[in-house]
């Protein structure tokens, strides 16, 4: 488990690095045509891929954290300096949106100040196609990692690329737009990605709060949950079955009923395959607890 576990922290970490290396490299394209090509969508794109570096980061430093090995301050565990990291991820990019959205009331003011934009050149449309392009190949990448190994903050980076990619069709519908006559298109666009970065804000915030509130895994896998230990050999019936999602990882905690005149190795036998198979079919599971009632008490709490 500890193996398995070291793995997908390597594949997790060289999943982050890829985005850096093309976040770093969409900012600079990205502002150098805005400023070159005069699009204020463009350059409000690039300061969107530019705060993804730092959400980046923010996302390395949450996977080294959470896969640390437990201790005596920490016995559970550090798994939830994902959502931590997933928080302060949130945070950025609303700040980041919020800058972007009023830079572009600026110029529409500037505009009716003024009467007059600037239209965008013909490689500020390119890059915009580049990035579209780039950052939806990433992010559907990034979110089958993210599946793989179960980790919030990957997912949330993943949402982050999917995020840039609808941006980028924000800069290039805006910057068609103002090529075609209307360059007041090119700061609305600026606006519409605000609006969108906000938006991609608070699904990452809303979702890391429900892995630290302990929400219950989705009926589906509980379902599968139950009809595994109910199908174990010894198992009369399932009493009860709770999970808390903790970070990246679950837990779960189950009674059944079995034979009242089972012996305690026999009980104890039935309760560690229960333990074993649940761990075993469901990787996300981090611990399962078993307690076995007579059948002569049954509680039927389920």
């Amino acid at each position: 488990m500890q193996q398995d576990q070291s793995l997908n922290q390597t594949l997790a970490l060289s999943t982050v690095k890829k985005g850096i290396a093309l976040n770093v490299f969409l900012a600079a394209s990205k502002f150098a045509a805005g400023i070159l090509g005069h699009s204020a969508a463009l350059v409000s794109d690039a300061v969107d891929s530019a705060s993804d570096i730092f959400s980046n980061l923010i996302v390395m430093a949450g996977i080294k954290i959470s896969h640390k090995a437990s201790d005596m301050e920490h016995q559970y565990g550090h798994e939830r300096m994902e959502c931590v990291a997933s928080i302060i991820m949130s945070a950025l990019l609303a700040l980041a949106g919020a800058g972007i959205g009023f830079a572009g009331i600026q110029k529409i003011l500037h505009f009716s100040a003024e009467g007059e934009l600037a239209a965008p050149d013909g490689i500020t449309l390119a890059v915009a196609a580049l990035a579209i392009i780039s950052k939806e190949g990433m992010y559907w990448y990034t979110r089958s990692v993210a599946k793989k190994i179960n980790s919030g903050a990957l997912l949330a980076d993943a949402l982050h690329h999917r995020n840039d990619a609808l941006t980028s069709v924000g800069s290039l519908i805006g910057i068609s737009g103002a090529m075609l006559g209307y360059p007041i298109f090119d700061p609305l666009a600026a606006i519409a990605i605000c609006l969108m970065i906000i938006k991609g804000a608070y699904d990452v915030f809303t979702d890391a709060i429900d892995r630290m509130v302990d929400r219950s895994c989705d009926e589906e896998t509980v379902e599968q949950m139950q009809e595994l230990i109910a199908a174990q050999k010894g198992v009369d019936h399932v009493d009860k079955l709770q999970t808390r999602i903790f970070g990246s990882r679950v837990y779960v905690d189950v009674e059944i009923s079995a034979d009242d005149h089972l012996t305690l190795v026999e009980a104890h036998a039935i309760a560690e395959n229960i333990h074993e198979q649940i761990e075993k079919q469901f990787p996300e599971v981090k611990h399962c607890m078993v307690h076995i009632n007579p059948c002569s008490e049954t509680h039927h709490n389920f």
